[in-house]
Order: structure tokens, then C-alpha cells, then sequence
């Protein structure tokens, strides 16, 4: 990851800034120190929230590398021409599906990722924004969409699907068709951002809000991000079976139990249902804990 990944931790919250090279491009090697990232922080304990930013200053990330996509559709070509005789691809080729594999890992992770977004995002740049679970944009001369149509292609990187999970198919039909970006203002009114700050502010905000989340506990982050993500796409009766599967893992987990049972005993001390009584709830909300 080095010189790709610029990493460092504030408490419970990781600081990850991207270096694209001077365009600012997410490219193989972008996607490579990606993927290696989240693994370590799905397995470290010590981490709840990541908030990704940019080396460049008024880009968060351009776009994706144009020759690794360009590239890919040449060599896919090459093997369908082979037909029957076309060898396998190289096993450490990273298309597509490893590209949404890393974006599924980012949906199902225990962590909060954030989107520290300076500057403006295109294509695959927008899509990892969408693939991350805040997006905070800075109040500037800024952009963030999916011109792929423009280039005689679609997205593929999960543009058309989690776009249209973020602010519904019409909008997301509109947008992906016309290939023109929202501006800071209208990603937040349609919901493609969740926050927008100055630009020098930016930072202030993620972090922010990095902190509010990384309160929350770290089984608890994956598995309502499961339900959520994965869940949410599945015919009802399925995804109440997911949901089940996901509550019922945490249910008999000793942190679970351990808090449920305090919050019995609070009952009783009280006299009342701890989240029914004074400003409990709400300093609750703000502990991450009753």
C-alpha cells in the first residue's frame, strides 16, 4: 500500500488517504491496496470507522483508470474469439467481479466507511463513493456522477445499482442517461451525499462523525450492514430470515447479554424502562451504550 495508501489512525477511526497519481485515478493498484486494506480492518478490533480522502487537492478521485477498463474489454474479447480453446484468465487478474467482490467486503464489513469528498468524483470515483456508507462533499466548484455514456459505455462498478439504491431508479435512470454530475447542493437534496461542508471543513465533519459511529459496537456495525445491503434486495420472506440469522448471532453473544441484562436491572432500579426516562436515551445515542 505504500504510496498508495497514506494511513493513520485517529483512536478508533482510520484516515486513508488515496494517491491516484496526478490525475487522481482509480486504477488496478488502487483497487489492489483497497482490498488489502479493508481485510485488515474487518479483522482489527480496534477499528470501527474509515474515512477514505484524497491526495489530490481539489479531486477526491477523478475517475477510473481508462486504459485498465479499455484493456479488459480487449482481453475478454481475445478469449471469447478463442471460444472453446481460450485459456483461463491469469487467477490474479482483478475485474469486475473482484471490483464488486471489494465493494460487497466494504457492505458487509464491521467498520463505518466515510467518504471525505474535497473535491469532485466521476465513474468509478462516484462509485466507491456510493459503495462507502457516509458520503461528506465539500460546498465548492465540485461534481460527483456517472459520465460513462458519454464514453459509449455504462457503469460497472455498481454505478447503476447502489445509485439507484441511494435516490431511486428514476433519479438514477435520469442521471446515469443524461451522464451529467450532481453538484454538491444536489447530491444532498436528492440523497447521493449525506453531508456537505466547506471544503476546509470537510475533514471536521467526517470525523465527526466518525467518532459518533466507531461509539457503536463492532458486531453490531456488520451485522445491521448486512441486513441492510444484502438484505435489502432479497424477497421479503428471505431477507426476514437474513435479519433473524444476523439478530439471533448477536442476541446470544456475550456483549449482547451482557448489556440486555443491565438494562433489566436498570428497569428495576429506575422503576422504568431506562430509554423512557430523563435525557437517558438521548445520551445513549450519543454513548453508543445505555
Amino acid at each position: 500500500m505504500a504510496g498508495v495508501l497514506k494511513v493513520t489512525q485517529d483512536g478508533s477511526t482510520l484516515i486513508v488517504e488515496i494517491n491516484g497519481g496526478p490525475q487522481q485515478e482509480f486504477g488496478e493498484i488502487v483497487a489492489r491496496a483497497l482490498e488489502t486494506l479493508i481485510a485488515d480492518v474487518d479483522q482489527n478490533p480496534d477499528v470501527r470507522a474509515v474515512i477514505f480522502t484524497s491526495a489530490h487537492p481539489t479531486r477526491f478521485i477523478s475517475h477510473a483508470d481508462v486504459k485498465w477498463l479499455q484493456e479488459g474489454g480487449v482481453r475478454l474479447k481475445e478469449r471469447l474469439a478463442a471460444g472453446a480453446s481460450a485459456p483461463p484468465p491469469d487467477p490474479d487478474t482483478f475485474g469486475l467481479d473482484r471490483l464488486h467482490g471489494l465493494f460487497l467486503k466494504m457492505n458487509s464489513a464491521s467498520a463505518v466507511f466515510i467518504a471525505a469528498l474535497q473535491g469532485s468524483a466521476l465513474g468509478l470515483g462516484a462509485e466507491f463513493s456510493w459503495a462507502c456508507d457516509v458520503r461528506v462533499m465539500a460546498d465548492a466548484d465540485a461534481f460527483i456522477g456517472q459520465p460513462e455514456v458519454l464514453l459509449a459505455i455504462m457503469p460497472g462498478g455498481g454505478g447503476t445499482q447502489r445509485l439507484t439504491r441511494l435516490i431511486g431508479p428514476h433519479r438514477s435512470l435520469m442521471a446515469i442517461l443524461d451522464g451529467k454530475p450532481f453538484t454538491p447542493q444536489e447530491a444532498l437534496a436528492v440523497g447521493a451525499v449525506d453531508a456537505v461542508a466547506p471544503r476546509d471543513q470537510v475533514m471536521a465533519k467526517a470525523l465527526a462523525l466518525a467518532a459518533h459511529f466507531a461509539t457503536r459496537h463492532k458486531a453490531s456495525i456488520g451485522a445491521i450492514k448486512r441486513a441492510v445491503y444484502l438484505g435489502g434486495s432479497l424477497p421479503l420472506p428471505d431477507a426476514l430470515q437474513m435479519e433473524a440469522r444476523e439478530f439471533m448471532g448477536l442476541d446470544m453473544a456475550p456483549e449482547g447479554q451482557r448489556r440486555m441484562l443491565a438494562y433489566e436491572v436498570d428497569t428495576s432500579t429506575l422503576g422504568d424502562l431506562p430509554l423512557y426516562v430523563g435525557d437517558i436515551y438521548a445520551r445513549s445515542i450519543e454513548s453508543g451504550s445505555t
